[in-house]
């Protein structure tokens, strides 16, 4: 009896000790919570914005980009509640009629619609929401309400669906009750991943189907009578102010006037799902889209290097002229949102123009979210064949470029045939060498700087399409050494009108036996 009472004093003092202990922990993490104080920079620096990018590779193309006041007059996006899209057969029943009942909830905008943000926690929890918000609405040229309802596009782009049944790009977004739009373009548009399992990884390399979707909605338009004339100038207009350099002589992107409608739309379709021809690149020159997952940690953005990563505040203004402020930049006189200084400059509040902007709130808690992004489970294990790899990784140097522990050094790689200024190597952190691969991106686009970043290699396993633009589907095509021949066949990106395309450059790892460059890429998908 004594013991009896004994043990259950024990249990007793235990419970209280665990008890007191976790009320400890929870008043800690109470008070971590509520003694945030944020500082949320000012996006639209007129100093900082001068010094955001790096001169193009021919500087008079460089931008010349609007100024603070301009930017502050533009409206802010309301973020209205958003809901999710499902494919054909998984809609739950009466979803749509459901859909047309609720009114339109704005969850923030500039006047009394905020979050409660007190803690970073909240602050990364909004910035999900900025992160998956349209910010076009059912006329954009992408997808359309009939083509998210139909199973012919699915079947026709390959867009992947989560294993719940929703189609996790685009969102239904009610901002009038009884009217349901589709709503594109939110940041997760371009990098949401549905992994194999169906899962859904967010931040990741996207791999919704872009250009094969927008050959899906002009091919249709232009299969309609009454339609097709608008829908060929649509097309071509919209592809030139994508890409149009006109500085440059001969302007990179005028073969778009020599080829047929048909072509265009097959030069499109031609792309995979992770390469996408966005806007200052080319159409015959794509980019891979990448991965945001630990880019904290990158000195450099986009793969051209092209904007300086300095601080939370500089990734913020990435992301504002990514949502349509270089639209507005003068490139040498030119103007992509079809607008002239020396004719009509659009006003602020122009709708067509401009479309709107995140407050400088919505992009901190954008950018707190991107930063808080973390990589999914790796299955890979890191057996013998991986020690292996990672001992071939280390004797073959692949670590001067690809330095532990963030797999890349964050620095720039000049493209074969560009001079690096002398001036630039005390500006910027360049590599004395070239690694050759295809230097047309990063010479003849709007985004072309003479320089190509050094990519992480960290989480190659959950992506695709390798190299600046996308040749290779796989990293056992990558280190293939067939792929530099003349008649190699690319697995991922193939240019328009090619029946086969060399991808030259980096050879590193391609000399290799089979069996190192198996155990190689084994160590690579432990990363």
């Amino acid at each position: 009896m004594k013991r009896l009472r004994l043990m259950s004093q024990v249990v007793f003092l235990l419970v209280v000790i665990v008890s007191g202990l976790w009320l400890f922990s929870h008043a800690q993490a109470q008070h971590q919570r509520s003694t945030f104080t944020p500082s949320v920079p000012r996006v639209w620096d007129d100093e900082a914005i001068a010094t955001l990018e790096l001169p193009l590779a021919d500087p008079v193309g460089s931008p010349k980009h609007i100024a603070s006041d301009y930017y502050y007059r533009i409206p802010v996006r309301p973020i209205y509640k958003s809901y999710p899209v499902y494919a054909p057969g998984h809609e739950p029943p009466n979803y749509m009629e459901w859909l047309k009942q609720q009114a339109p909830e704005v969850l923030w905008d500039e006047s009394a619609h905020k979050p409660n943000l007190s803690s970073s926690e909240d602050w990364i929890a909004a910035g999900r929401i900025v992160f998956n918000t349209p910010i076009y609405f059912t006329t954009h040229r992408i997808a359309s309400m009939n083509d998210v309802r139909d199973l012919k596009w699915y079947q026709a782009t390959g867009v992947p669906v989560a294993k719940d049944g929703v189609v996790p790009f685009v969102r239904y977004v009610i901002r009038k009750q009884g009217e349901v739009d589709l709503g594109d373009f939110a940041c997760g548009f371009c990098h949401t991943r549905v992994m194999p399992n169906g899962s859904v990884l967010e931040g990741a390399q996207g791999n919704f189907p872009f250009e094969k979707s927008k050959a899906w909605y002009f091919g249709r338009r232009l299969a309609n009578p009454d339609d097709a004339r608008k829908a060929e100038a649509d097309l071509r207009h919209l592809d030139h102010s994508l890409y149009a350099a006109p500085w440059q002589k001969p302007d990179p992107s005028m073969p778009i006037d020599n080829m047929t409608t048909d072509q265009l739309i097959a030069a499109h379709a031609a792309m995979p799902a992770e390469v996408t021809a966005r806007h200052r690149s080319s159409l015959f020159y794509p980019l891979q889209i990448p991965d945001l997952i630990g880019v904290k940690d990158r000195r450099y953005l986009d793969h051209t290097g092209l904007q300086k990563h300095r601080s939370i505040a500089d990734l913020m203004r990435y992301a504002a002229l990514n949502q349509g402020a270089d639209d507005l930049a003068s490139y040498d006189g030119f103007v992509p949102a079809d607008f002239h200084y020396s004719t009509k400059r659009p006003e602020p509040d122009d709708p067509i123009a401009v479309g709107g902007r995140y407050s400088d709130e919505q992009l901190y808690a954008l950018a707190m979210y991107l930063y808080a992004l973390e990589p999914p489970p790796n299955p890979n294990k890191f057996d013998a064949l991986a020690n292996r790899g990672k001992k071939i990784f280390e004797s073959e140097g692949c670590g001067t470029c690809h330095t532990p522990p963030l797999y890349t050094n964050n620095k720039l790689t000049p493209a074969e045939g560009f001079r690096v200024p002398p001036e630039a190597r005390k500006q910027f952190d360049i590599a004395p060498f070239s690694v050759g691969t295809d230097p047309n991106m990063t010479l003849k686009t709007r985004r072309g700087t003479g320089y190509y970043k050094v990519p992480s290699l960290k989480g190659v396993w959950y992506r695709s399409m390798f190299g600046h633009s996308g040749w290779c589907a796989s990293l056992e095509d990558w280190f293939d050494p067939k792929r530099q021949q003349d008649d190699y066949e690319p697995t991922g990106f193939k240019p328009y009108g090619a029946e086969s395309y060399s991808v030259k450059g980096h050879p590193f790892g391609l000399d290799l036996s089979e069996e190192d460059r198996r155990a190689l890429i084994a160590f690579l998908k432990t990363l």
